[in-house]
């Protein structure tokens, strides 16, 4: 009698250390699963949802000017189509940004990136459909 109830206990016992054993290689493996499933974009998929942003012309605070080119990479063909359609909301910002930006920063990569942060960020304050991955500084010619 006394082996039968100390069996079971063990049987209970090993029953549910295996079933925590499982629910955890279950979660383990759906949780990890996720991570893997996003990977990068290919080079045709960023293309086909970017925008680019044709010259600007503009002064800085410093009083010299700027020719600047920005191509937008938005996270799906809906964000660009509304990317697109915002076109003159996006120049509106890069212009007010570079506004307040002297030419001593804009010279070097820190200054570039900030850039580019700043306007992603206001960008996607717009944004309804999507958001924005990334912007590129494409082309810039500074006097």
């Amino acid at each position: 009698m006394m082996k039968n109830k100390l069996l079971r206990n063990m049987l209970i016992i090993l029953a549910a250390i295996a079933l925590v054993g499982v629910i955890a290689i279950v979660v383990v493996t759906k949780f990890s699963g996720d991570g893997t499933a996003a990977k990068e974009p290919s080079i045709d998929e960023i293309v086909e949802s970017s925008v680019e942003i044709p010259e600007i012309t503009t002064n800085l605070a410093s009083g010299d000017f700027i020719k600047i080119t920005f191509t937008v990479q938005t996270d799906s063909k809906k964000a660009k189509e509304e990317l697109e359609k915002r076109n003159f909301q996006v120049k509106n910002i890069i212009i007010t940004e570079l506004s307040e930006m002297k030419s001593a920063e804009l010279k070097g990569k820190a200054g570039k990136e900030q850039l580019q942060e700043k306007v992603k960020a206001d960008v996607n304050g717009l944004m309804q459909e999507g958001d924005v991955e990334k912007v590129y500084i494409t082309s810039s010619l500074l006097q």
